[in-house]
């Protein structure tokens, strides 16, 4: 059993708060809550491509919205990254989330 290691990618928004990025432990990565915020501004990016989500070593997800009027659309993008063996996933609505942002979502998948 190996011990637990924080993981850091200049990738990611830097939002100060006292967590990891992400934490891995054995075969997993636990990823904490992400939203659409450029690494390097800290601002929020609309309509923004390139992103990577994993498709078949993602366990589960948990989509946090800031409307769930949003959820069939949130699907419909959804399904197109997760197209082979998607993952267990809660989705739920949020009052607010960070930067003012519509959608954040924290995964644990398999390395």
């Amino acid at each position: 059993m190996g011990g637990k290691k924080a993981f850091h990618t200049d990738k990611a928004a830097v939002t100060g708060g006292p967590y990891a990025q992400a934490i891995i432990h054995n075969d997993l990565i636990y990823l904490s809550g992400q939203g659409p915020v450029d690494p390097k501004t800290n601002q929020v990016l609309l309509g923004t491509g390139g992103s990577r989500l994993f498709s078949g070593q993602g366990l589960q997800v948990t989509a946090y919205l800031l409307n769930m009027k949003e959820y069939n659309r949130f699907n419909e993008v959804y399904k197109r990254y997760f197209t082979e063996d998607p993952p267990a996933r809660t989705c739920v609505e949020a009052d607010k989330l960070p930067f003012g942002i519509r959608i954040e979502i924290n995964a644990i998948a398999y390395i």
